[in-house]
């Protein structure tokens, strides 16, 4: 059953409202001059003084920033009944945030979180220019637990030869604030896990000015939009959790009205049965994600992406160097972390998803003798709550310690900066044993490398109608889909019983063709 006219008219009502505000958005007049303020006219020696300033006027900013799972990095699922948080959450990328707080939250909107000790109570430890700032200029220091370059320095701390992070005018950033952006927000979201691209596949540095090829929706000549266009927040809360992820959005638009709306999935704006006059498309909504085929490859704005982490191989030289890169100068092997492979315009792997995911924690026990599954999701064919989704699948080798059976949380980054990731001396040892002990766990002493995955729904790099999959790619033997084998797919599968039938009745009936044929022949002989 087709969409209402009523309800077509409110979709595009809605889209209008969005692309408007979209394209308004860069030459929308605040309401505010920031530097005008007088408040904000001096020096500023650290980011917790210039947000002292901002809660002068933004009085209730801060508490309201505690309260969302940007400032906690915690998440109470109340779908699995897991408490998630970086002190307990793993994954096979940095491993894990807690015992290397210094150089994990550099990406938190906060300032100072270096240990577990962290106040989280503290409104001026809340970092307002990293997601306001219009000049490009703000940066936080990788190790520098949440707070920008002082003073000029260089990472790695105290090398020479590394990148130099010059020290960030404060005064000049608090009085250029503005609405957040997609450059804003993908200082932390196109640079988690350690660089460009490494983490998500679907977001990295090319997002910032997107061509439309790339993105229909954040096209820079086209729609433009932010990444708060969709995830809209509500009093700094931004909705869309890769926690508890929506994967049906049964509901549909989410018509305009003075009541507030998330538009967070592509049914708030599109509604559920989007393709109009495709009716036969719009049968495959209940069970295919709408980015199964409006996302054809991530990786593909010129960004590769990272697709293997081997931990086992840190502290190991080859050749004598410590750092290899491929052809395009991306690093495939270095001392302090190991090897890699990177790759760019990377087809998805599908898999039928439900939204509900569940992670290896820190300290539960896994099974050694496979490949371990850092987060696990459900899903299957005939489940009304599943579709089929695109992910990024994140393969690796990550430390353990054998006799306890759980996951290596190694000591890499501490309070000193350095730890143990430096020098080509890396000591698995030493960053296991410091690692749990700080943890309140007792490492055996014993430690190994296991094969692990970690799954990410991909979500980003919408691309064009005309570039979307084509049927022919799923609806095909060894296509996209050819890993999904528990529903029957047209072009792909056969039944056996059917086909034999099938076939018999095609024998039968060029028999018969050929019966009536000889029949008629012979007939017209004895006629002469």
């Amino acid at each position: 059953m087709r969409r209402s006219v009523f309800s077509r008219v409110l979709g595009l009502a809605l889209v209008g409202v969005l692309i408007a505000t979209a394209a308004g958005a860069e030459t929308q007049v605040t309401t505010a001059d920031h530097r005008k303020f007088e408040a904000l006219d001096k020096r500023f020696a650290t980011g917790p003084e210039v947000t002292r300033a901002c809660l002068g006027c933004h009085t209730e900013a801060a508490k309201q920033l505690h309260a969302t799972t940007h400032w906690t990095w915690a998440f109470d699922n109340p779908v699995t009944g897991e408490l998630l948080g970086k002190k307990n959450v793993l994954n096979n990328f940095c491993l894990a945030t807690a015992t290397n707080w210094p150089r994990c939250t550099s990406c938190h909107i906060g300032y100072g979180w270096k240990d577990d000790q962290f106040d989280f109570a503290r409104e001026d430890l809340v970092d307002c220019l990293v997601c306001h700032d219009t000049t490009g200029t703000y940066r936080k220091y990788p190790a520098g637990a949440g707070h920008p370059a002082y003073e000029d320095k260089t990472f790695p701390p105290g090398n020479p030869k590394g990148a130099v992070f010059q020290a960030v005018d404060l005064r000049t950033v608090a009085r250029n604030v503005g609405k957040t952006s997609r450059q804003t927000c993908g200082t932390c979201h196109f640079f988690g896990g350690g660089g460009d691209g490494v983490k998500h596949g679907d977001m990295d540095s090319s997002l910032t000015m997107p061509s439309r090829a790339l993105d229909v929706h954040m096209d820079k000549e086209g729609l433009n939009f932010t990444c708060a266009t969709c995830h809209n927040p509500k009093g700094h809360d931004v909705p869309g959790s890769r926690y508890a992820a929506v994967a049906k959005d049964v509901d549909g638009f989410d018509r305009p009205s003075a009541d507030y709306k998330p538009l967070a999935t592509c049914e708030s704006c599109h509604g559920t049965r989007p393709h109009e006059d495709h009716a036969k498309v719009d049968d495959h909504t209940d069970v295919v994600a709408c980015t199964t085929c409006h996302v054809p490859a991530f990786a593909r704005g010129g960004v590769k992406t990272k697709t293997w982490w081997d931990w086992s191989q840190a502290g190991v030289p080859i050749d004598g160097k410590r750092v290899i890169k491929d052809a395009d100068g991306y690093p495939i092997h270095h001392i302090n972390k190991g090897a890699f492979r990177w790759d760019a315009d990377v087809e998805p792997e599908y898999f039928w998803f439900d939204g509900t995911i569940d992670y290896t924690l820190l300290n539960e026990r896994i099974d050694p003798s496979g490949v371990v599954r850092i987060n696990a999701f459900s899903g299957e064919a005939g489940d009304p709550a599943a579709r089929i989704w695109p992910f990024k699948v994140m393969r690796g080798r990550q430390p353990y310690d054998v006799q306890n059976r759980v996951l290596g949380v190694p000591h890499l980054f501490g309070q000193d900066e350095t730890a143990f990731w430096g020098g080509g001396n890396f000591d698995w040892g030493k960053a296991l044993e410091a690692g749990l002990q700080e943890r309140g766990v007792a490492f055996s002493g014993e430690h190994d490398f296991v094969e692990s995955v970690y799954f990410w729904p991909i979500n980003h790099m919408v691309a064009p109608k005309e570039d979307t999959v084509g049927c022919n790619e799923c609806h095909s033997i060894g296509g996209r889909l050819a890993s999904l084998t528990d529903f029957y797919m047209p072009g792909r599968d056969s039944i056996a019983w059917l086909s034999i039938a099938g076939w018999g009745l095609v024998a039968l009936t060029l028999l018969a063709v050929f019966l009536h044929a000889l029949m008629r022949i012979v007939v017209g002989l004895r006629r002469t």
